[in-house]
């Protein structure tokens, strides 16, 4: 299966100040969300802020919520972005069938939102270089799990390369040097 641009969007899941430092190789984990992001963004894909109870864990990292187009931000208090009706409304209305994932924590509220993805349908699709846990077994475990279950697994040069398809793509030149 090709993951087809125009029936695609994207699943930001808490990428949150005070939980965000204390992520394992959260450095380079925020250098792929930031190609991630620039990149969607020049393919117009869209993408949906979610952000796990603000007033504990804080707001979306500036650098990255600075990327996105819509401002909009989808709260949850659940661990599954799925758990919020708002968020399923926002996929439907997007007419997305495949969604995109990135963010953290691999092992809890990433893995319950590709869990529920698949159960409303969806095909879920892991960045795994964009997703990242405190501890790396915690991330291990939850990609094995993921994959097991049905999610589609990649990195965000193999995503953004699918999405342009070919080489002819208005946007070949811009998601290239973005990824060098």
């Amino acid at each position: 299966m090709h993951i087809d641009l125009e029936t695609t969007a994207m699943l930001l899941v808490d990428v949150q100040e005070r939980l965000f430092p204390h992520i394992d190789n959260n450095t380079a984990l925020a250098l792929r969300l930031e190609i991630l992001l620039k990149g969607l963004g020049i393919l117009e894909v869209p993408i949906f802020c979610n952000q796990q109870y603000t007033e504990k864990l804080g707001v979306t990292l500036p650098s990255l919520f600075s990327l996105l187009r819509s401002k909009e931000v989808y709260e949850k208090r659940a661990f599954s972005c799925c758990d919020n009706p708002d968020i399923l409304h926002a996929l439907k209305s997007s007419n997305a069938k495949t969604i995109i994932v990135a963010g953290i924590e691999a092992h809890v509220c990433v893995l319950q939102t590709v869990l529920d993805l698949i159960f409303h349908d969806y095909t879920p699709v892991v960045v795994v270089d964009a997703i990242g846990s405190r501890h790396h077994q915690n991330l291990e475990i939850a990609l094995k799990r993921m994959e097991k279950e049905g999610a589609i697994l990649t990195t965000t040069e193999s995503l953004l390369f699918e999405l342009l398809r070919t080489a002819t793509h208005p946007q070949f030149r811009a998601i290239s040097a973005l990824v060098k």
